[in-house]
């Protein structure tokens, strides 16, 4: 059975996201993904017409997670039980999509400057709403923070073990 579009269009934004968190958005070049996802340039560019339209598809994807996942808990009060139910959605966004944890790490750490970094922001303000935590609370900040950086590290190094051997260490 053959891929859909839209199959191929979220297999060029995963693999994507990896190379950016990797090497950064400049230094990303748009023959290092067609050469990932096994198209030629010319394919590629069909698909995404330039590498800017590239990256706001991976930043507008991860947003978007991060917006659905913050109005799913809202109506939760902060605390113990809506950080687990954040962390929960969030491993199983990383055990389907490893690319996109990468950008997190990328988002958090803010090794990206000028616009990139802009809207990577939006994604990382994204995540502390889910948290209800305020960026200007040092302590909680820090706490989540270091949580997501942790998360985002360890389903990087477990992304080849079975996901169902690693989905409740990661949780908890």
């Amino acid at each position: 059975m053959r891929p859909t579009r839209q199959e191929i269009d979220d297999e060029i934004v995963e693999r994507a996201a990896a190379l950016f968190a990797r090497y950064g958005f400049q230094e990303t070049s748009l023959q290092r993904i067609a050469d990932a996802v096994g198209y030629s340039k010319t394919g590629l560019l069909h698909r995404f017409p330039t590498k800017e339209a590239l990256q706001d598809a991976v930043i507008e994807r991860w947003a978007g997670k991060v917006r659905d996942i913050a109005g799913r808990v809202r109506d939760l009060p902060p605390g113990p039980e809506r950080d687990r139910a954040v962390i929960t959605e969030l491993v199983d966004l990383a055990l389907r999509g490893p690319g996109v944890v990468s950008l997190l790490l990328a988002a958090l750490s803010s090794l990206e400057t000028g616009e990139v970094a802009v809207r990577l922001k939006t994604v990382t303000e994204g995540l502390f709403e889910a948290f209800a935590a305020d960026t200007e609370d040092s302590p909680r900040a820090i706490r989540v923070g270091a949580a997501l950086g942790a998360l985002a590290v360890m389903s990087l190094a477990t992304r080849d073990a079975p996901a169902a051997a690693v989905r409740e260490q990661l949780i908890a």
